[in-house]
């Protein structure tokens, strides 16, 4: 169990990196992603992955290490951070995690129940089976195969359908029975410090708005034409980071360049409302809640 770390969530440009690095100067430590679509290769400028100058300045882990034509879960990305610690990353440093992914967060503090790991060609089946037939033919093998899975999950709910067939298929144990496992926490909670940040509205918005301006003007354009030359099957996780639609939509010649810009950043205040509604209500009295201080994160007292 890793003991003593640091949990930094928040919304999407409110300063999360730049308060993990003020830590990591003050503390020997080392930086892990805790979101969802900082993970892949190909979309560093995009999802706003830390850039040379930050990488140079601290340690990096569980960043752009995945293809974009994978499917990587909540689950990979925690036994990804338990090879860490088992392999030593953490010993001696302070473990930092960073990111606005919530699931992952909870994963960490609370543990996630064990399931098998999937062969890629189980995985692949699936999911060309879902592209090709879709998601009620698909909800219906399940009923046949899984008829409790079935009824605990929504028919429309393609993602949770094939991932209940791949279980069944890699183990032969219905997805319930793997879900009923209890869990173990992954860090300690009673000796982690946990953080999240809360940001004003229309501080954020202006975050927003100047940050995607910058993934323009230093080449989001190519990452998008990149990925979508890499995995054009939309069903991919990878696709749905905030501005690859919209920025196809562009070189595809379906919409102007301003047009795209507007409607991505409007996902992305979205988005960032989502994330902030959801840290409200799901992390409990002992998450410090700490305001951004002007354009920077205020640091917090030392514990």
């Amino acid at each position: 169990m890793i003991k003593n770390a640091i949990l930094i969530a928040g919304p999407t440009a409110s300063g999360k990196s730049a308060l993990a690095l003020d830590w990591v100067r003050r503390d020997c430590g080392v930086i892990i992603n805790a979101d969802s679509m900082q993970v892949y290769s190909v979309l560093r400028v995009l999802t706003a992955r830390p850039g040379a100058e930050e990488l140079a300045a601290a340690s990096h882990l569980l960043y752009g290490h995945v293809d974009p034509r994978e499917a990587y879960s909540t689950g990979d990305w925690l036994r990804d951070v338990g090879r860490l610690a088992g392999n030593g990353a953490f010993v001696g440093r302070r473990a930092i995690f960073v990111g606005g992914t919530g699931l992952y967060f909870r994963a960490l503090l609370g543990g996630l129940s064990a399931m098998p790991e999937i062969p890629s060609e189980v995985r692949e089946r699936w999911r060309e089976r879902l592209q090709e037939e879709g998601v009620e033919a698909l909800h219906r093998v399940l009923r046949e195969r899984d008829a409790d899975a079935a009824a605990a999950i929504g028919s429309a709910d393609g993602q949770r359908i094939i991932r209940a067939l791949e279980v069944m298929d890699a183990s032969g144990r219905s997805i319930l029975s793997w879900q009923a496992t209890p869990a173990q926490p992954l860090v300690d909670p009673r000796s982690a410090r946990k953080i999240v940040i809360e940001s004003e509205r229309g501080l954020l918005r202006k975050r927003i708005d100047e940050r995607f301006d910058r993934m323009i003007a230093e080449g989001a354009l190519d990452e998008v034409e990149t990925l979508t030359r890499l995995a054009p099957d939309p069903a991919r996780p990878a696709m749905k980071a905030i501005g690859v639609r919209e920025l196809q939509a562009f070189l595809a010649g379906r919409t102007m360049l301003e047009q795209a810009v507007e409607q991505a950043k409007a996902a992305s205040r979205q988005y960032a409302k989502r994330q902030m509604t959801w840290f409200r209500h799901q992390l409990d009295e002992n998450w410090e809640r700490l305001a951004p201080s002007g354009n920077r994160v205020g640091t917090p007292s030392a514990a």
